[in-house]
């Protein structure tokens, strides 16, 4: 089976076009994670995600982190911004 996964596979968008209908992991610029559920893609990295859960990481004055989080039922993501 991982033999026929492999050869499937011939370049870096080929494992996202695997990945249609599924729930990613998408990091962004800015300390932003995404996890939600992949419905299409293009050549730019630009994604439509449904039931997405944002996560933001912010540092406050004294230098601590907090997480922000929020959910959003539909979501254009736009390419330039997603790091992996």
């Amino acid at each position: 089976m991982a033999d026929a996964l492999a050869g499937d596979v011939q370049e870096p968008l080929d494992l996202i076009r695997l990945s249609l209908s599924e729930r990613i992991f998408v990091k962004l610029r800015g300390d932003r994670e995404l996890t939600g559920v992949l419905h299409a893609y293009d050549g730019h990295m630009n994604l439509i995600m449904s039931e997405v859960e944002e996560t933001v990481t912010l540092v406050d004055e004294a230098g601590g982190l907090q997480l922000a989080k929020r959910e959003m039922p539909m979501l254009f993501v736009r390419g330039d911004g997603v790091i992996l």
